[in-house]
């Protein structure tokens, strides 16, 4: 069986050193050698490596000293002891300084074996930890999705049904329409909800770069590849891999993606050796993959693999039934993140939520709702004055008020929107000084800072 992972072992005994090197990379492992403790901290700074193997005993720079800086500097780091004086009491102080396992001289081939491929074990769970938690600080409540109009209702049914298997998923849609949350909803209450969850932005990423995050690459493969990585398909074992924006993805990766799907292999960048990938694939686009596939940037095959449940998400403006719910959980949000105490929204500003067309989707109500909770003042509603200027001026532009306003709830809409752009225009024309601005404006200096609460403008934001 090959084995994966890499290796620096620190010995300053060359026989030692070299035996070692041999018996580890027999088993398939990418190993590096250093003859003192200076020259494998250097080797360290420049390279990743999943373990250090160091004896204890070295001349200048010993392996507690070596092992100290290993973990400050790079604490994912394992390191594994070697002591050939039997003291317990090297061992313990390894230990407490961070050491995750100590071998005591001399040992056989066999345990050292058995020794590494535990500690890689352990190294396979502190990466998918650290996935996990990077999920997790960046994700929403993913079982609160709000979306109670039918068209978000039928999207729910048929997510529901496709959570309990196994099979592709290709989601569509416009951009900020939920297509992740959708992902992370189906990966939550499938039965690898308990496995990993991993995210990938195809579009964001070059052909090369893209290649060597999916399946990893050998040491070597290409300038730069100094040491042996894990791809994330091969980290996403027993898991879910979201494709995102799966579109932009390159013919040349294309192809290596179809292997994926069609037999779960695949092999590292520069490697000879096929790996299994026990995931279930979800991907997303917000692209015509069918004109794609006329115009030749999309292959046909990957396609009709992708394409076996498809789910299109509704754009915002398709199901404005649930803007009024969206944004009041997002003020919720919001207030509580920033720990403010805002009451809601008035009608008038729901009226003008509704009206509005919504380009980017749920995550441009998202932003706005944010941007309104930071402008709003603890024990307020929601004002119009707090809203994007791009929302109101499409209200302006649009020529009527939003309905269900009175002739003077939309004349007061008017006024506001006007007194909030001269104020702002004002105050950039004089670098933020509020005492010339109401002079400019033929103003008393007390009417245009109350107008300047009123409309909520800090002088500040306009120096």
């Amino acid at each position: 069986m090959v084995d994966s992972g890499t290796i620096l072992i620190v010995e300053d005994e060359q026989d030692m050193l070299l035996g070692l090197q041999r018996i580890l990379s027999k088993q398939g492992y990418c190993v590096d050698i250093a003859d003192s403790g200076a020259a494998a901290l250097e080797k360290v700074r420049q390279s990743d490596f999943d373990i250090v193997i160091t004896d204890l005993k070295m001349p200048g720079m010993d392996g507690i000293d070596l092992l100290r800086k290993v973990k400050a500097e790079h604490a994912d780091t394992l390191v594994i002891v070697m002591t050939g004086y039997g003291t317990v009491e090297n061992a313990v102080e390894a230990m407490k300084l961070g050491a995750c396992d100590f071998i005591a001289k001399p040992f056989d081939a066999d345990h050292i074996r058995m020794v590494v491929r535990r500690v890689l074990k352990q190294v396979s769970l502190t990466h998918e930890n650290r996935f996990l938690k990077q999920q997790l600080k960046g994700s929403r409540d993913v079982q609160n999705i709000i979306g109670d109009s039918g068209r978000m209702q039928d999207v729910f049914k048929v997510a529901d049904k496709v959570a309990r298997t196994d099979t592709t998923v290709l989601l569509l849609g416009e951009s900020g329409t939920g297509k992740e949350l959708i992902a992370r909803y189906i990966h939550n209450n499938s039965r690898r909800k308990n496995g990993v969850f991993i995210p990938v932005n195809c579009g964001a990423l070059t052909e090369t770069l893209l290649e060597s995050e999916l399946f990893g690459h050998e040491k070597g493969a290409f300038t730069g590849a100094v040491s042996t990585k894990r791809g994330l398909i091969e980290i996403a074992s027993g898991g879910t891999f979201f494709f995102d924006e799966i579109g932009d993805v390159c013919p040349a990766v294309q192809g290596k993606l179809l292997r994926v799907l069609q037999e779960r292999e695949f092999m590292r960048v520069g490697g000879t050796t096929t790996m299994t990938a026990d995931i279930r694939i979800i991907a997303a686009t917000n692209k015509n993959l069918e004109q794609c596939l006329k115009d030749g940037s999309f292959r046909e095959d990957l396609y009709y693999r992708l394409n076996v449940i498809a789910i299109r998400l509704p754009a915002l403006r398709e199901r404005k039934e649930d803007i009024p719910s969206l944004a009041q959980w997002f003020v919720r949000r919001f207030s509580k993140k920033m720990q403010k105490n805002i009451s809601g929204m008035p009608r008038d500003v729901l009226e003008v939520l509704m009206s509005y067309d919504w380009p980017g989707n749920v995550r441009e109500l998202e932003n706005a709702m944010e941007r309104a909770v930071v402008l709003a003042t603890g024990g307020q509603t929601i004002q119009l004055c707090h809203l994007p200027d791009k929302i109101l001026q499409a209200q302006l532009n649009d020529g009527t008020p939003a309905s269900g306003l009175s002739y003077r709830e939309a004349k007061q809409q008017t006024v506001d929107s006007f007194n909030r752009d001269f104020i702002k225009r004002l105050l950039k024309m004089n670098d933020g000084n509020i005492s010339q601005s109401a002079r400019q404006a033929k103003m008393d200096g007390a009417n245009f800072r109350r107008l300047m609460r009123r409309c909520d403008i800090q002088a500040e934001e306009h120096k």
